[in-house]
């Protein structure tokens, strides 16, 4: 029996062979967010660039207790950047999901959030961070959440 998968409204990016979950209204800045992590490295940190999975349309399928994330085909390799339209950028596919970052006013995050957050998407627990989409650091905070969680999972 072939797996379900399920098409979500969001974002998602990878590094180092996991992915995160960009979720956000239309316009909050989750295509922005993914094209700043494609961008961002830390050397010092050990982070490298993001790379894209899909943008604003990703299809989640749940294999032996892990959801995976891919672009449905038609968006494959798409990236939306306001002023400028979609451009074709690498992309990965069929990529672990090991972090949600929903997309928050950075007024309404906790500056010390409990560490075991989670959500579960298609009866997986996946962990889970607020974030602020526009701050500046915005980037290295989620490519460092996402290197946490990757680790902790693996």
């Amino acid at each position: 029996m072939a797996a379900a998968t399920d098409r979500v409204h969001a974002t998602a990016i990878a590094s180092d062979g996991a992915a995160v979950l960009i979720r956000g209204a239309s316009g909050s800045g989750k295509s922005d967010l993914a094209l700043r992590c494609l961008t961002t490295s830390c050397p010092a940190l050990r982070i490298a660039p993001g790379q894209l999975v899909a943008d604003d349309q990703v299809l989640l399928t749940e294999r032996s207790g892990t959801l995976f994330a891919r672009a449905p085909d038609t968006l494959r390799g798409k990236l939306e950047v306001r002023g400028m339209g979609i451009l074709s950028v690498p992309a990965l596919d069929d990529v672990p999901v090991r972090l949600v970052a929903d997309l928050t006013p950075s007024d309404a995050i906790e500056r010390l959030p409990d560490e075991g957050a989670s959500v579960t998407l298609f009866g997986v627990d996946v962990p889970h961070l607020n974030i602020a989409p526009f701050e500046q650091s915005a980037p290295i905070k989620l490519l460092l959440a996402l290197a946490r969680n990757a680790k902790d999972r693996d």
